[in-house]
């Protein structure tokens, strides 16, 4: 069995797109839109084959995103190397994003990165 994708709700789709597709290197398919419900999605596929479903509609809450709520915490990107998590946490500290936590490594021996990035959601950067 595997996780055959992640969805995630936002309010500015296209500009979620961008960065999954910019930072974290994901392809893009052309989207789809419901007309009659307006609900609009993207599907994000990394190399690896993971995908993540990036969708929007007009009756979504954007409740308060504490880092330490219940339910999803974060998710985790590997891009190979410390010295890749590096690189890409000064890349987006430098373009405005939050870093909430490293690079470091962790008690449990990740090398890591916390960033707050797409509408309040934590992304880590690992190995």
């Amino acid at each position: 069995m595997k996780i055959e994708h992640i969805a995630m709700y936002v309010n500015d789709l296209e500009a979620a797109r961008d960065f999954f597709v910019k930072y974290l290197g994901g392809t893009s398919n052309d989207g789809y839109h419901n007309k009659n419900t307006d609900f609009r999605s993207f599907f994000i596929s990394f190399a690896d084959g993971a995908r993540l479903e990036l969708m929007t509609k007009p009756e979504i809450i954007d409740a308060e995103k504490p880092l330490t709520r219940t339910g999803y915490a974060h998710v985790a990107f590997s891009v190979g190397g410390k010295e890749k998590v590096d690189e890409l946490t000064e890349i987006l500290k430098a373009d405005g994003y939050e870093v909430v936590s490293g690079p470091r490594t962790t008690g449990d021996g990740y090398y890591e990165s916390c960033i707050v990035a797409i509408e309040d959601n934590q992304i880590e950067i690992t190995v």
